[in-house]
């Protein structure tokens, strides 16, 4: 199993849209929990990191390099 390279700053489309219709999210916290938040409606949750796996469909956009480069 692979482990998923989040980055601060990319952009995530996840399986279901959120409540307020958005689709689009962006990474502001990384750690065993990810911190996403709604580009459509400002809202910001925390997920496990591995909840995330599995509901992220694909990167929208990267962020900037990737930590230790």
């Amino acid at each position: 199993m692979s482990v998923v390279d989040f980055r601060l700053g990319d952009k995530l489309q996840l399986r279901k849209p959120h409540p307020c219709g958005g689709t689009v999210w962006q990474v502001v916290r990384i750690g065993a929990d990810i911190g996403l938040t709604c580009l459509t409606c400002s809202r910001r949750v925390l997920l496990p990191r591995t909840t995330l796996e599995r509901r992220m469909k694909r990167f929208i956009e990267r962020g900037g390099e990737p930590p230790g480069l």
